[in-house]
């Protein structure tokens, strides 16, 4: 890829031959498939008849841009992939705009379209549309994403919480926090550094296994503010009580380990492959049976109970305590 300057100049993102280089020599390759047309302004997807389309969007802005487990490329696929995966969804097609700050090294860029790439081949997904802009020095991270993706799923599929009921059961694919802390890490800020990988992946194994379960009510990726922040959204929304028991709730010892030292709380940390799905009682072992087939760590964590709409968690040593929904962000820039 013969280039002048291994960095992004304000000049890649002015529509001009360094743009069409960039486009040309490193996305295209490296994201091309038969719908991707870098000359076009949009594309035709096929629907299936039988299927309604789900559509989701989001950005990234994680630093550091790599971390043990993954990069923003990556995170950008598996964080759009499992916002459809969790609502019943089969990913199929992906756009991505890409932010790119002037003085970036093309040789970074190239790791992490890589990486991106990959990880949507592993998920089934097609990038089939992009857009590129260049930002000024000191206006953004290196790279910020923003991803569109597009799915199907049965039509008359409902996961909602309007279907949530007293008594329900709730229910996580794995250990929490992996994520947050494995950032942490990375960004060395406390002088610690350790071997923990981030658990950034695809959740559609767990999704679909879910998905066959009669009882299941609703699903969600407990990604920024982790699982606490999740069951506070549930709770609100229903008007019910959650009600967790901490020695049931998966923690890796590392994560335990830096969360005690730094005076973080692991359920308030992000994941981005786990999912917590609500199920009714009497589906709930039948749910985990599923969960497990495909995530051992999987664990029935509490339920849902008439009363105050709070997150109460029965600590390990017989107490209880009230977990406060999140405020302050002590992870800023995590996804």
């Amino acid at each position: 890829m013969p280039r002048r300057d291994p960095h992004i100049s304000l000049a890649h993102g002015n529509g001009g031959r360094l743009m069409r280089e960039l486009i040309e020599e490193l996305f295209a390759p490296a994201l091309g498939n038969p719908l991707l047309d870098t000359r076009a302004d949009a594309v035709g997807l096929p629907t299936p008849d039988d299927l309604e389309l789900v559509v989701t969007t989001d950005g990234f802005t994680v630093q550091p841009l790599e971390f043990p487990g993954g990069n923003i490329g990556s995170l950008a696929v598996h964080g759009t992939v499992n916002d459809l995966a969790v609502s019943g969804a089969v990913p199929r097609f992906m756009t991505l705009s890409t932010f790119l700050e002037e003085g970036l090294e093309i040789a970074l860029l190239t790791r992490v379209i890589a990486a991106l790439a990959d990880a949507a081949r592993t998920c089934g997904v097609a990038v089939v549309a992009g857009d590129t802009k260049v930002l000024g020095r000191g206006d953004c991270d290196g790279i910020y994403l923003a991803a569109t993706g597009v799915g199907f799923r049965p039509r008359g599929t409902r996961l909602a919480l309007e279907r949530v009921r007293p008594g329900d059961r709730i229910l996580v694919s794995g250990p929490v926090g992996d994520h947050g802390a494995a950032v942490l890490l990375a960004r060395e800020e406390f002088g610690l550094r350790g071997d923990l990988r981030s658990d950034a992946a695809s959740v559609l194994a767990e999704t679909q296994r879910l998905m066959q379960v009669p009882g299941l009510r609703f699903m969600r990726d407990p990604t920024r503010g982790g699982l606490a922040t999740v069951t506070h959204e549930i709770a609100r929304a229903t008007g019910l009580g959650v009600r967790l028991e901490e020695s049931q709730i998966p923690v890796n010892d590392a994560v335990q380990s830096v969360c005690e030292l730094l005076g973080f709380d692991p359920l308030y940390l992000a994941c981005e492959g786990r999912v917590l799905a609500v199920v009714a009682a009497e589906a709930s072992e039948a749910a985990l049976a599923q969960l497990r087939a495909v995530a051992p760590r999987a664990a029935l964590i509490g339920e849902l109970r008439a009363g105050p709409a709070q997150v109460v968690l029965d600590t390990a040593f017989g107490g209880q305590r009230v977990l406060d929904e999140l405020e302050d962000d002590p992870l800023p820039r995590i996804c």
